[in-house]
């Protein structure tokens, strides 16, 4: 057998094995267009500024992370996401998941510049269990709603 045919075999042997895909509960957010893609925009905004805040954690740099979480995440962030143009759209829940993160986010920024006073790894591990509170959010909003 040539080595497309035993990769072929092999994926098709994999999806056969895979669970098939459960059925969609979350609850659809019906948006206008316009809004929806500005939603995700959003969205991909805060995936990028995770990642920049990790960028910044690894170079060392706390002031850094705390500004990037700030600015495009925390409370800070609200006009420049447009969100009181969005909130009306969004059901209570999602509001209220929204509004956790923004405020989780803000914290973070505290809690990184903080973190340089704590002793041994204590500092570590409230920087990233700062962090996780932040993708808290993201995962119990992304889980429960969908815009398309």
């Amino acid at each position: 057998m040539t080595y497309r045919a035993t990769l072929a075999v092999g994926l098709i042997m994999a999806a056969a094995a895979a669970p098939a895909p459960a059925e969609e509960t979350r609850q659809l957010v019906k948006l206008p267009e316009m809004m929806q893609e500005h939603m995700l925009g959003n969205m991909r905004d805060h995936v990028k500024a995770l990642n920049a805040i990790l960028e910044a954690l690894a170079a060392g740099d706390a002031d850094k992370a705390a500004q990037v979480a700030e600015k495009r995440l925390g409370m800070s962030s609200l006009e420049a996401h447009g969100a009181a143009h969005m909130a009306p759209f969004m059901p209570e829940g999602m509001r209220a998941i929204g509004t956790r993160m923004h405020k989780t986010a803000s914290r973070f920024a505290i809690v990184v510049r903080n973190a340089e006073l704590a002793r041994g790894g204590e500092g570590a591990r409230q920087v990233f269990g700062a962090l996780k509170e932040i993708t808290d959010n993201c995962v119990a909003c992304h889980d429960a709603y969908r815009i398309r």
